[in-house]
């Protein structure tokens, strides 16, 4: 049956989160088409589309990030909508605004609202004024300002680039005589990652939980928010491990946290799905930022709450009011995402390429992987090194946590390196057990490494090829069906 929502959609990414919104679209009757660098010629999402269009080399540059191109190739083929994924060109304002100019929809936000949100220091301001609550800081400033700026602030003190994110540029400072050259070094490191050297002083919070909300706004005036997700588990400002909700947020914290996402959200003018991020200590929560995409670890929310949140972002990309009002919105249980990214824990996460020799993914109840690798699959050095997200969903805590180290046990990956063993080690902390979590555990907890290395020595029950009996009977299965 043909969609009444778009004719074709062109998915501008790669990996899992391409194969996800295209099966968003396989269940609302829409076409796909995917596109391609040289690296991911046989990869999985060029397999499930309905077609896929070759864009260029493997480096990012000369592919993914091609956004003439990629515009192009979705009007030649007649692709009607673009959904950008996450990472690429997804929070450039410059994309919706190509798609505009050739008649495509953006299934995201607009432009204007993706550029009063890129600068962190815009984004504060915009926050002050509608009521949200902001850690003490600065505007912009450089090193001749910093020491005045931060003595009125008080040590210790973050210094942010203004542009970007990821956690580049950003310098924890204990004390005036480390402020220049930090400023600098920020500077420094956000003009060659962003090409904005601008930079700005805020409070620093010592031991933080990292908390976002996820909203969805649609062009007819209505906003809800999806609730919390506890981002803290985190290394080099990189999230590796998400859960909802969040052992520390009531439901009184969750709805203060929720109205003002909103307000924020709205004040940006923003339409589609975003994640509003906050840190939060001892009962107090700040805005830090607006993603202006689809997170990664959206599948959390989804599990809690039943909402499939990329039909959602293409029902109001064309046109449609929500599906839902805040009263509909329920939570259901307790979720987990855990990254699983080609990187060795026992040599400094350093990424692992290589190819796939062997793959089993877990199932069973409340168990979902989210993947773009398969057995045979190569893990390009070209990318980001996730390969898959595991996601549980449990009706407590207690169930997430047992049933993710359940389904973490039965994962095979074999060829690359992983963080499967590290994972684990995770969820037997007794201090994650307890929710006892903030933005700094791993490096509070430097254990880990070693009971990730026992763990690693665990082999899967579904790894037959861990096994020299499994690969002898399997060589003989296959010689007594040759020789019949």
């Amino acid at each position: 049956m043909k969609s009444k929502l778009f004719n074709k959609v062109l998915i501008a990414n790669r990996g899992e989160i391409a194969i996800r919104v295209m099966r968003a679209c396989r269940e609302l009757g829409i076409p796909t088409a995917a596109v391609y660098s040289d690296a991911d010629r046989n990869a999985i999402h060029v397999r499930y589309a309905d077609e896929a269009h070759h864009i260029g080399g493997a480096a990012p540059t000369e592919s993914y990030l091609q956004l003439e191109r990629i515009v192009k190739v979705a009007h030649d083929c007649g692709a009607d909508a673009i959904h950008p994924g996450y990472g690429f060109l997804s929070e450039k304002a410059a994309f919706p605004e190509a798609c505009e100019a050739a008649g495509i929809r953006f299934i995201g936000p607009p432009a204007s609202a993706m550029r009063a949100l890129s600068s962190k220091l815009a984004a504060r301001q915009l926050a002050v004024e509608h009521g949200v609550p902001v850690t003490p800081g600065s505007g912009a400033i450089d090193p001749t300002a910093a020491a005045a700026a931060a003595n009125a602030i008080g040590f210790p003190v973050m210094v942010k680039p203004s542009g970007g994110g990821g956690g580049i540029g950003m310098k924890v400072v204990e004390s005036e005589g480390e402020l220049a050259a930090a400023v600098e070094s920020s500077a420094q490191a956000a003009r060659s990652a962003f090409g904005d050297p601008t930079v700005y002083i805020e409070r620093y919070i010592r031991r933080p939980r990292h908390i976002e909300i996820q909203v969805i706004c649609d062009s007819h005036g209505n906003a809800v928010h999806l609730g919390e997700r506890e981002c803290s588990i985190q290394r080099r400002h990189q999230k590796i491990m998400e859960e909802t909700p969040s052992p520390a947020v009531t439901q009184e914290i969750r709805t203060a946290m929720g109205d003002a996402a909103i307000r924020a959200a709205r004040a940006a003018g923003y339409v589609n799905a975003g994640t509003v991020e906050f840190i939060f200590s001892e009962g107090e929560f700040f805005f830090l930022e607006v993603n202006a995409r689809l997170q990664v670890e959206h599948p959390i929310t989804e599990a809690v709450t039943g909402i499939d949140i990329v039909k959602e972002q293409i029902r109001i990309a064309a046109g449609m009011e929500l599906s839902f009002k805040q009263p509909d919105v329920t939570w259901t249980g307790h979720s987990i995402e855990m990254r699983i990214n080609a990187e060795d824990p026992l040599r400094k996460f350093l990424p692992n390429p290589k190819r796939i020799t062997r793959w089993v993914a877990p199932a069973g109840p409340g168990v979902r992987v989210d993947s773009g690798f398969g057995p045979g699959s190569d893990v390009p050095p070209n990318y980001d090194s996730l390969v898959a997200k595991l996601i549980v969903h449990g009706s407590d805590r207690a169930e997430a946590i047992a049933r993710a180290g359940r389904a973490l046990r039965e994962f095979v990956v074999v060829g690359p390196a992983t963080t499967i063993s590290y994972h684990r080690a995770i969820l037997e902390s007794p201090d994650f057990r307890s929710g006892n979590l903030s933005t700094r555990f791993i490096e509070e907890h430097p254990q880990l490494l070693d009971q990730a290395k026992k763990l690693a020595d665990d082999k899967s029950p579904f790894d037959y090829g861990a096994d020299p009996r499994h690969i002898a009977a399997a060589a003989a299965a296959v010689a007594a069906v040759v020789n019949r």
